[in-house]
């Protein structure tokens, strides 16, 4: 008979198992930390609290539940009352969370250069998203705290500010920091942090003042932010730049701000951010946003300029799922001009997507119609190759499409080969820039060829692209 042996169980370890919730904003909070050991840190030691693990996904969590339900206790919110917010996205995600659960109706103004996923993400859990300019400072009507407040007012909504609101570090002087030090035991010299709305770096002071004075903060800041210089120097820029990185860094100082104990400031380049970000992937098995780039590079920094050994936290801020279609994807990242690919000084140059390295999508002449329009809106293209053994025989567009099923939708089932263009620009990879131009006034693509070889597509945006990054 086979006996089992007579051994206690400890599943990553029994008195680490979390008990079971019955509310899911009961869940925010008491993130993990993990400390990082397959990255260059110097003579220090670093620790990230992932703070990523937030039922929505982020820090800003904290904050989303901090504010609504002070608010409520005040008598602020009511039931059925509208909340608006101004947002870079997370902690959009973290009032989404806590007012779905609760039952308000939410408003989220975000500039215009937030993730796809972000705003999929918040419209999935039922806030109404209203995009604006990512490029007018405060002051601007199109900036988005203004706007929002207009909303508000509009809408006769309750505009939740938090720049301005003082439950925002609240939240973390009373959950965030003592959770930091717990873990720590105590035992930190310095922690590394961003600013987007200011309520970390002024909750954390607030609470380090009391209980751990000796604990450095450190300003991670994107290029372009006027932060860094105001930390460093005492200067306060009036100025309008601009940065991809998205959730840190200011054009103003927030109302609750306090930065009366940062210590230093770093300012760190979107490249530096994404490579920081990508190399917390790869190197620990981590998937984190941007601004976490932007604090790891920071820390790293920080990290190897000490010259004894230190104890250093920072924080994975967000999870990097709302990222994938920027700073993790490489032909995104490309087109920014963040990976240089060789060059060759012809029109190789300005194809998006190179054929021989199986990055154009493409159909066969075979393949449905519906099979086409698919791959189209998949890939966000508006035109695809045909090819058949390798040889380029058409390009398929979504306005071919059209034309051919117009008014007989069961045309969807025929071949690509009876709507596909045959008669299109094709053009030697030698030919010069001036007359590709020329060209795609005629037709708003062109195919490139090395003879006989299909080397990709070359589209109005490509140009557009290969002359933004001459700038």
């Amino acid at each position: 008979m086979l006996r089992l042996r007579s051994t206690k169980f400890n599943l990553m370890g029994t008195k680490n198992i979390m008990k079971v919730f019955s509310n899911i904003l009961d869940m925010v909070g008491q993130t993990p930390m993990l400390e990082i050991k397959n990255i260059d840190t110097g003579p220090c030691r670093l620790f990230l609290k992932l703070e990523l693990m937030n039922p929505a996904g982020s820090i800003k969590d904290r904050i989303g539940v901090s504010m609504i339900e002070e608010a409520e206790k005040r008598g602020d919110l009511k039931p059925g009352d509208t909340i608006v917010e101004a947002t870079a996205g997370n902690t959009g995600l973290g009032l989404a969370l806590a007012a779905s659960q609760k039952g308000y109706p939410l408003i989220l103004v975000l500039p215009d250069k937030m993730s796809q996923e972000k705003i999929f993400n918040l419209r999935a859990m039922g806030a109404e998203v209203v995009l604006t300019r990512s490029d007018v400072a405060k002051g601007h009507p199109e900036y988005y705290q203004d706007l929002g407040k207009t909303i508000a007012k509009e809408k006769n909504a309750y505009f939740i500010d938090q720049f301005g609101n003082p439950d925002n570090p609240m939240a973390h002087e009373s959950g965030t920091a003592p959770e930091i030090l717990e873990q720590m035991d105590g035992d930190l010299d310095a922690i590394v942090l961003g600013v987007g709305s200011s309520g970390t770096v002024t909750g954390l002071s607030r609470y380090l003042a009391k209980h751990a004075p000796n604990v450095d903060l450190i300003l991670a800041d994107p290029e372009g932010s006027i932060l860094a210089d105001y930390i460093n120097h005492g200067e306060l820029h009036d100025k309008n730049a601009s940065w991809l990185v998205e959730g840190i860094g200011e054009d103003f100082l927030p109302s609750i701000s306090d930065f009366s104990r940062v210590k230093e400031a770093f300012a760190i380049s979107d490249q530096e951010s994404f490579d920081a970000a990508r190399l917390l992937l790869k190197n620990e098995g981590l998937l984190a946003g941007s601004s976490s780039g932007t604090l790891l590079a920071a820390a790293i920094k920080y990290c190897r300029a000490q010259k004894e050994s230190k104890k250093v936290v920072s924080f994975a801020c967000d999870t990097g799922n709302k990222y994938l279609s920027k700073c993790f994807n490489d032909f995104w990242l490309e087109d920014q001009g963040f990976i240089e690919r060789e060059l060759h000084g012809d029109l190789r140059d300005l194809i998006g997507r190179l054929h021989d390295e199986r990055a154009t999508v493409v159909v066969g002449p075979d393949d449905s119609l519906t099979t086409a329009h698919n791959r189209l809106r998949n890939a966000g293209f508006s035109q695809l190759p045909v090819m058949k053994s390798n040889k380029l025989v058409g390009i398929i567009t979504e306005d071919t499409i059209i034309r051919f099923v117009f008014g007989k939708p069961e045309m969807m089932n025929r071949s690509v080969s009876d709507a596909m263009e045959t008669a299109f620009i094709k053009l030697n990879k030698d030919t010069s820039i001036n007359n590709l131009v020329s060209l795609l006034h005629v037709q708003p693509y062109a195919a490139i060829t090395d003879e006989e070889l299909f080397l990709g597509l070359i589209t109005r945006s490509d140009v557009l692209n290969y002359l933004r990054k001459k700038i």
